[in-house]
């Protein structure tokens, strides 16, 4: 599995605190299992509840959740895209110590695709499979659908800066 080292070392280089002491960052991987899609092959997929500890943590919680969220938008993008999944996948307890300390417990489910392919050898080669990149924002213009020569839709994009848009909380309805 890639993503715990990936992550850790993310965090060390990205939260001055954990890069002066970086002992006091613990990762352990919870509640794992390995699901073959049952394809020809032997390629798989790694699931588990990745729980990172900050022990003695004297930093503002914003300075790691941000560097969080942002590797998660590269490397587990669902739990930020899909407000279904992502509701309750980033789950965290604190103890709070003397001296504005606390011991700060994160937990996340994270995913890992394995690509088996046997080679012209006959040995298996093992790939961990990167996330797909996310798409850009398109360009103002014309846009044109087509599927086998035929012009299905076509519409004019206005291009959409990338805004952060206010939350939509339930029970709350807009302008009033």
């Amino acid at each position: 599995m890639n993503k715990p080292d990936s992550l850790r070392a993310h965090l060390l280089a990205s939260v001055p605190e954990l890069k002066h002491n970086p002992d006091r960052l613990l990762v352990f991987i919870d509640q794992g299992r390995i699901r073959s899609t049952a394809t020809p092959g032997l390629s798989f997929e790694y699931g588990y509840s990745l729980n990172l500890i900050l022990t003695d943590y004297a930093g503002h919680p914003d300075a790691v959740a941000v560097p969080l969220l942002a590797w998660l938008l590269v490397h587990q993008p669902e739990l930020l895209l899909n407000q279904e999944k992502g509701k309750d996948a980033i789950a965290f307890e604190a103890d709070v110590l003397a001296n504005d300390k606390v011991d700060l417990s994160i937990t996340l489910p994270l995913s890992e695709r394995v690509i088996v392919k046997r080679q012209e050898d006959g040995s298996l080669s093992v790939t961990h499979a990167a996330e797909p990149p996310l798409t850009p924002y398109e360009d103002a213009g014309l846009i044109q659908l087509y599927a086998n020569g035929e012009l299905l839709a076509e519409w004019h994009n206005p291009g959409l800066e990338a805004v952060d848009l206010p939350p939509v909380h339930p029970g709350r309805r807009h302008g009033g």
